[in-house]
């Protein structure tokens, strides 16, 4: 059985898509899977369990110049990539209308079908299209978490019950023996552990305060931790360098791949960030975290019921003290915090 994912962007919502792959997984273990996604993502999905084939795509990019010869003979090489192989189903799980645009570009095979979400649900984009192309939309109850919603969305798409457990499938490279050349770059060869801390978010509002983090890195630095700084854009990167200049033991990492930055974390004893693609890859990674939140919108994309992460909730933002507590909780037996 083939199997096309479309779930192009962003980066928080490919990770919390991953779950449901694995759910196909167990429950269809002869399926071949593959998943379109935006090219800049698609180095994160390479590492998802069970995706045979990634076909990246640049939508964003390619809206920007759609007359262009590059953008025209660019869009012709990914038609013919996702025609390559006939596929029994289509799930569309962004539903949008550009997820609408891809999963009616894919190849059917004969008896295949598309299927799509029926509605929108609480805190998520949704566009009409994503129902008109599918031969099939799932109606699925609106408040739900993400990564419930791809799970349920190809669980009843493809006739078995959602599994107890929750797996996300996301493996970092495995060197043996090796010390990993992005260790090297970013500065992690100190005997002591490491935690990431992810202070960037797209939402300014998202953000928490530059003092309060300075606290929490003195805390960890009495705890025995180094502190590492990351960044996605040259506004966090200047963020990550003025936090540094208050901290110490702290080193600013360089921007990374995702593949690299996944690698990275997982080498990390944990982390503590806001509301942000990074930290949901450390959710993926089931790695010791803490997810920071001024909104009341952790029971929609962050962990539940998770050993290893916490969600903290304050408006107008929680204070160190309930995030270093949070940290003590996810701690393993015998751990430094």
């Amino acid at each position: 059985m083939n199997i096309l994912i479309v779930k192009l962007s962003s980066l928080g919502d490919v990770v919390h898509t991953m779950p449901a792959v694995q759910d196909i997984r167990r429950a269809l273990p002869q399926a071949q899977i593959d998943w379109v996604v935006e090219k800049s993502f698609a180095p994160l999905v390479q590492r998802c369990a069970g995706v045979r084939r990634v076909i990246p795509c640049e939508l964003r990019r390619w809206r920007k110049a759609p007359f262009a010869t590059t953008t025209r003979a660019e869009w012709a090489a990914f038609k013919s990539e996702l025609q390559r192989e006939a596929y029994d189903a289509v799930i569309d799980l962004q539903g949008l209308t550009k997820s609408a645009l891809v999963a009616w570009l894919a190849r059917l095979a004969p008896a295949g079908r598309r299927y799509a979400l029926a509605n929108r649900t609480e805190g998520s984009g949704y566009e009409a299209p994503t129902r008109w192309v599918a031969d099939v939309a799932i109606r699925i109850e609106p408040h739900v978490h993400a990564v419930q919603r791809s799970r349920e969305l190809c669980a009843r798409a493809l006739g078995y019950s959602v599994p107890t457990q929750e797996i996300f499938g996301l493996q970092p490279h495995q060197g043996q023996g090796e010390i990993a050349p992005e260790k090297i770059a970013i500065g992690m060869l100190s005997a002591r552990p490491c935690v990431a801390l992810v202070h960037g978010t797209s939402r300014a509002d998202k953000q928490w305060p530059a003092a309060h983090w300075l606290q929490l890195a003195q805390r960890l630095d009495a705890a025995g931790y180094d502190v590492a700084l990351l960044h996605g854009t040259d506004e966090e990167q200047r963020r990550s360098e003025a936090l540094a200049r208050g901290m110490s033991h702290a080193v600013v990492w360089p921007r990374l791949a995702l593949d690299a930055l996944t690698d990275a974390l997982a080498s990390c004893a944990g982390v503590i960030g806001v509301d942000s693609g990074l930290s949901h890859i450390a959710v993926a990674l089931d790695l010791s975290h803490v997810q920071i939140y001024n909104f009341d919108t952790a029971w929609r994309t962050g962990p539940i019921d998770r050993a290893r992460q916490r969600c903290v909730y304050a408006q107008p933002t929680p204070t160190v003290e309930a995030v270093w507590l949070a940290w003590a909780q996810v701690q393993p037996s015998g751990g430094t915090a």
